[in-house]
């Protein structure tokens, strides 16, 4: 293996770096030798012993330590409930942190049904909660903590809530049960039937039918029966109320979604879809070669946007009281009819030389899918059957909070959020204060998402303002504050804050340098954070408010702890294209001198995801490129690590500046990243590579071709190639959909820009990737092999999926993509 390494002309610490061994002392000396002189404005980086290893860095992560996740409170607030994975394995341990004692103990497998469940839900006195623990329901009465069970089964229990009355109600596939909170009796509350209403007995109609009733005495008599027998049924019904409720038949086109039942027990809010609908085509299938029988296995997969036909939803009340169900109209939603792609349509139609004729008609609406969500889109006032839903346009540009009429069955629209571009899939938390008729929601309206109420009566308020992201929003336990989560002082940090209803007085309430997530504990006066730093993962900290920060855990590896990382520095890359600045993470080289005389060669990473933010003050969720990025820096490289627009935190408009143009302002944004490079950290701009995964991967590919000077190389990882094979979901809010809006995707796709491809290319994916399909890198390579192209390579990876598992995979996959780097970025101009 070295040899074969020598003969690309790798230097002798890359050999140690790819083999997995410690440089050599001499290595280490001669590195060492240079002068380190930082630039002015930019921190030294540290010197480490024991250089990395891909060896290391690529291995299961569980070496950086076994961190808490999934961290909630007690229901009584003493103590902190959570979970840690087993080493090298799929199974997980529970625990509960006594807050007073600071003791951890684990929980045993037993016991783990009584542990207060985060997603309970409790009764309008706060005295009880119920929650579903392994498809059984339970009970806990919160002062003395007992708990009961209410269903011993196996079948799932799709949700529970508690009815005015203190009775609990559960939904179950196609009914609703209602448990008497005295007796314990379990009745079906609503028995909804997807099929037509029996016809019953039918009077004779036709001639002969008639006839028959008339002329033979047997036929007029047995229809004399079954009438008698069924008026007499329907009298039982009405006056036996122990008898089961009449079933509500709903027709056989649809099938139940979600539903809701209205605190009092009369009404069932019902969301209903095209049954047929199953977002795949028989033909969306994906081979898996590595099967345990030794077979290929045809692996079912989602539809590719240019195929998918995402329906809308039907919304029907059941009034349980009454027996009759309703169909909700959707004319009450601002704007339900209006041509929003209209200029999009246009201007595709002239391309082809068509025109295109606006017209008015309804859209198809959906309830919002919020990727971050954990509530529901459907949220009754408290103890009131007032429903308030958040439904969106399918054309992804409307979305509103709208109440229901339930005797009418028609929307009222409370706020609508239009965006010519695409409606934020975050950002929009929603509900009511409690016990008033006031919504509290998120919007983008501003340009940042913040944090608005609105009496149904009155008008909005907004409670934040500001160019900085509002997220994470809980109404305290006295309604007295609403609390959440925002980056205020700096894009990067993020802090809590809470405002006080009565005065809109904001109010910071953490000091943290880093990133974090919160949660209020049930009496209020304390948060618990899971919040980390640039080279310190996540850690569980109890924060009084208004008190001192505390430490609760302490799960980092002493080995990954006690390693000199080098904490990139967050930096502003001005922008020539009109976008401000680009907030990037960047690391130096061992011994950075910028004054010397030889060049550095130069790292841009990609983050994934698009929408995700990669450049802030916590630890990154791309922890191996972190410490790929720090290997890197050691080997000699300057990296940088950009927040190109389409990055989240940043506000609407960075969003949504590559709507209908992917790939263009994220270039625009690596060039002046390596101009900014270039002028300030001494790097050879003939020098620089490229490297990300998935977004990444897609913005490696739309770099090199569209811009075949701006990377010597670049590693293309999990890449969408084209973006008509990717889903509907995300694809669809920034590109519209192929019918609509084929010059998107052909100005976005990377195989429409394949030619213009120069320098060297490694195209690397996993076989059985259900996100990013295989497929996506086979038609591109297969198109660059028509093009006759040879500068790319490829590497393939059998049993991965889009986040790669085995440890070998990973190590395979960073070896090739150093490799690369030391052979066309590193090596100098002769």
């Amino acid at each position: 293996m070295n040899n074969y390494l020598r003969q690309l002309g790798l230097s002798a610490i890359a050999l140690a770096v790819l083999s997995g061994c410690a440089a050599t002392s001499a290595e280490q000396t001669l590195t060492a030798a240079v002068t380190v002189v930082a630039a002015p404005t930019l921190a030294t980086p540290p010197v480490a012993d024991q250089p990395l290893t891909l060896n290391q860095i690529m291995a299961d992560p569980d070496w950086m330590g076994l961190t808490a996740e999934g961290a909630y409170w007690s229901d009584n607030g003493e103590s902190v409930l959570f979970s840690r994975g087993k080493s090298a394995s799929r199974l997980r341990d529970y625990y509960r942190l006594n807050i007073a004692s600071g003791e951890t103990e684990a929980l045993p497998l037993a016991e783990l049904h009584k542990a207060s469940q985060r997603l309970g839900v409790y009764s309008a006195d706060k005295k009880r909660k119920a929650y579903v623990y392994q498809n059984n329901l339970f009970v806990k009465d919160i002062a003395s903590g007992n708990i009961q069970q209410l269903t011993r089964q196996a079948d799932r229990i799709d949700g529970a809530s508690f009815l005015n009355n203190g009775d609990v109600v559960y939904w179950q596939g196609d009914k609703v049960f209602q448990i008497d909170s005295a007796s314990g009796m379990v009745a079906v509350l609503a028995d909804i039937r997807f099929s037509k209403a029996p016809e019953g007995v039918k009077d004779p109609s036709s001639f002969l039918a008639k006839q028959q009733a008339r002329l033979i005495q047997y036929v007029a008599q047995e229809h004399a029966k079954a009438k008698a027998a069924e008026d007499y049924k329907a009298v039982l019904r009405a006056a036996d109320p122990t008898m089961a409720a009449e079933p509500f038949y709903l027709g056989e086109q649809d099938a139940l979604q979600e539903l809701s039942v209205s605190p009092d027990g009369q009404y069932l809010f019902l969301v209903l879809q095209d049954k047929n609908y199953t977002g795949r085509a028989q033909s969306d299938i994906m081979p898996n070669y590595i099967h345990a029988d030794g077979e290929i296995e045809s692996v079912p997969v989602r539809a590719r946007v240019a195929e998918d036909d995402v329906p809308g939803q039907r919304f029907v009340v059941l009034d349980l009281a009454k027996h009759s169900q309703k169909d909700v109209t959707i004319e009450g939603l601002t704007g339900y009819n209006e041509d929003v792609l209209a200029k999009v349509k246009a201007e595709n139609a002239k391309a082809e030389g068509k025109q295109y004729q606006s017209e008015t008609k309804p859209r198809k609406i959906r309830l919002i899918e919020d990727w971050s969500w954990v509530q529901s889109a459907l949220q009754w006032q408290d103890g009131k059957p007032v429903l308030a839903v958040m439904v969106e346009a399918v054309d992804n540009k409307d979305r509103w909070i709208a109440t229901v009429d339930l005797q009418k069955g028609k929307f009222v629209t409370q706020h609508r959020l239009h965006d010519d571009a695409w409606i934020n899939y975050d950002h929009n938390q929603f509900g009511w204060l409690p016990n008033s008729d006031t919504l509290f929601y998120l919007s983008e309206q501003s340009g940042y998402a913040q944090l608005y109420i609105k009496p149904l009566a009155g008008k909005e308020k907004a409670l934040t303002s500001g160019n900085y992201v509002v997220s994470d929003v809980t109404v305290g336990p006295k309604a007295q504050y609403i609390y959440y989560k925002a980056n205020k002082d700096h894009p990067g940090k993020y802090n809590v804050y809470r405002v006080e209803l009565a005065t809109g007085k904001n109010e910071q309430l953490t000091d943290w340098t880093g990133t974090l997530d919160y949660q209020l504990n049930p009496s209020g006066d304390s948060l618990l954070l899971t919040a980390s730093q640039l080279t310190k993962p996540d850690e569980l900290y109890l924060q009084p408010i208004g008190g001192e920060l505390k430490q609760l855990t302490n799960y980092t590896s002493a080995e990954f702890a006690n390693y000199p990382w080098q904490a990139p520095e967050i930096i502003e890359v001005p922008s020539t294209h009109g976008a401000g600045k680009v907030y990037a993470r960047l690391y130096l080289p061992k011994g950075f001198d910028k004054r010397r005389a030889e060049k550095y060669p130069a790292v841009i990473f990609n983050h994934g995801a698009g929408y995700l933010q990669e450049v802030h003050y916590g630890f990154s969720g791309y922890f191996r490129e972190f410490m790929f990025n720090n290997l890197l820096a050691q080997q000699g490289y300057v990296v940088l690590d950009m927040d190109y627009r389409g990055s989240k935190g940043y506000g609407r408009d960075w969003r949504t500046a590559i709507y209908r143009n992917m790939g263009h302002p994220e270039v625009e944004d690596l060039k002046d990243g390596v101009a900014w490079m270039v002028q300030n950290t001494n790097i050879d701009p003939t020098r620089v590579g490229t490297y990300g995964g998935s977004y990444g991967g897609f913005l490696t590919f739309m770099s090199m071709f569209r811009e075949p000077e701006l990377f010597k190389a670049g590693a293309a990882l999990r890449p969408v190639a084209d973006w008509a094979h990717y889903n509907t979901g995300y694809t669809s809010n920034i590109l519209n959909t192929p019918d609509d809006d084929a010059i998107a995707y052909n100005r976005s796709s990377p195989i429409e820009f394949a030619a213009g491809l120069k320098n060297h290319l490694l195209i690397l994916g996993g076989v059985v990737d259900n996100n990013v399909f295989f497929q996506d890198s086979v038609r591109l390579v297969q198109h660059l092999i028509e093009l006759e192209n040879p500068n790319f390579d490829m590497a393939y990876y059998p049993v991965e999926p889009h986040g790669f598992r085995q440890p070998s995979s990973w190590l395979d996959e960073y070896r090739r993509i150093f490799r690369l780097f030391e052979t066309d970025v590193k090596p100098l101009k002769k």
